[in-house]
């Protein structure tokens, strides 16, 4: 009895030694987790990167603050890779649900930056990232993510990658939409909200800048004789599953392959699929083509009437624009363009459209070289406001305001004619409008 009483008796004083030894250690922890923030945001950098190392060696799942403020230290003020890839995957370890996708675009960052990792494995950790929460990824990254799916896939797997193309343009499309609306509600009354206009149009020209990226690489294989067969094969696999229908009308439509029976095909399934605004814009197109002209007025009007988000009724607007050019229909097509303007005043996109439509018509707007070229004039202004309002199309717009200045009339033109840069002039035609004599010199 009296040993079995001992061995209790030693067993309880281990029992306690454990656990104050235990409290002792996280008393440690909080020490130095204390000491390493006040050393880190007084600028102490060794002595922060002393209760660092403690804290990476003895505390790791104290506190996530750990890691962000550690990865400060270590990337800013240290410029310590090794340090850097370290913190990322401790953090990875111990706090896997605070903000992982974020972490991981990050940690990926790094590693490109700094030379640490192949492509292979940074592209690893950027299909986490994407795989977790595509909305939470950097900017760059989400193009370098949809670079590597092309590269992986574009000869073997093309639906892998315009299933990704999609997946990556809905969530800048997101993005952009919830900038676009923030941007419509804030004013310049305060310093407050010019920082969140300032970020707001910083994140919305970096996300069009993706999205051309994205555009360009996609252009080399979504051609119209590319997609019809691959349309085809997969049809009646897909032919009530709405997202693959919405995507692949989306796509022929951005392609202008409307031309094609297969277009009409997928936009009658995706309508009778998911009844919805989007669905019945693409089947007006279908009811217009094949001469029902009110059915497709009513079917547009149907579409519009039951969006509610401004946002969205100025993308439809311009969809019936769109619809308009390619028939021809100019003025109408102008006038569409003003209504999705109206719905949202800084659609860049709706600018850019009136500033092509004035582009197509120079050789019907003029009786002389000097009259045809001051179209030109009309399609810049327009551009260039487009730039103005619509932080994310900045790079587009730029590339067609550098094509209609290099357009306007020289000033050997300017002086024939008998007019001077500065003066009003009058275009004709269809545009009517008063534009500025300007040189392209």
């Amino acid at each position: 009895m009296k040993k079995i009483t001992f061995l209790l008796a030693v067993n309880l004083l281990f029992i306690a030694a454990k656990t104050y030894a235990q409290e002792d250690a996280n008393r440690e922890c909080q020490i130095k987790y204390n000491l390493f923030k006040g050393d880190f945001n007084s600028k102490k950098y060794d002595d922060a990167l002393l209760n660092l190392t403690y804290l990476l060696d003895n505390c790791q799942d104290l506190s996530v603050n750990i890691y962000k403020y550690g990865s400060d230290l270590a990337e800013k003020a240290k410029k310590d890779p090794v340090l850097a890839k370290r913190i990322y995957e401790q953090r990875l370890q111990y706090f896997p649900k605070k903000n992982p996708a974020k972490v991981h675009s990050d940690y990926a960052s790094y590693l490109m930056t700094n030379k640490l990792s192949s492509n292979d494995e940074v592209f690893s950790i950027l299909e986490k990232a994407y795989s977790i929460d595509p909305t939470k990824m950097g900017v760059k990254n989400l193009y370098v993510y949809f670079q590597g799916v092309t590269d992986r896939n574009k000869d073997t797997n093309p639906q892998k990658v315009f299933d990704t193309y999609d997946d990556v343009l809905e969530n800048v499309n997101k993005k952009l939409e919830n900038y676009a609306a923030q941007l419509r509600k804030l004013s310049v009354d305060s310093v407050k909200n010019k920082r969140k206009i300032y970020a707001y149009t910083v994140n919305s020209k970096a996300l069009g800048q993706v999205e051309g990226g994205l555009d360009n690489m996609i252009s080399e294989i979504a051609t119209c004789e590319r997609l019809v067969p691959l349309y085809e094969r997969d049809f009646e696999a897909n032919k009530t599953n709405s997202v693959w229908l919405r995507r692949a009308v989306s796509r022929m439509f951005e392609k202008e392959c409307q031309e094609e029976p297969m277009y009409e095909k997928l936009a009658k399934a995706y309508a009778e699929s998911a009844p919805s605004p989007d669905s019945y814009t693409f089947y007006a197109g279908i009811l217009e083509k094949n001469g029902d002209a009110t059915g497709a007025a009513q079917m547009r009007e149907k579409a519009f009437e039951l969006e509610t988000d401004p946002i969205k009724k100025a993308k439809y607007k311009l969809k019936f624009a769109q619809a308009a050019k390619s028939r021809g229909q100019l003025s109408k097509a102008r006038s569409l363009a003003r209504e999705a303007l109206k719905f949202n005043p800084n659609y860049g996109r709706a600018y850019l459209l009136i500033a092509s439509l004035y582009q197509s018509s120079v050789n019907n707007c003029g009786s002389d070289e000097f009259e045809k070229r001051m179209v030109y004039a009309a399609a810049l202004r327009k551009a260039q406001t487009a730039a103005r309002v619509d932080p994310s199309i900045s790079s587009s717009a730029g590339r067609y305001i550098r094509s209609y200045k290099a357009n306007l009339p020289s000033k050997k033109v300017i002086f024939t004619k008998g007019a001077m840069v500065g003066a009003s002039h009058t275009i004709k035609c269809w545009i009517g409008e008063t534009v500025k004599v300007a040189s392209s010199d």
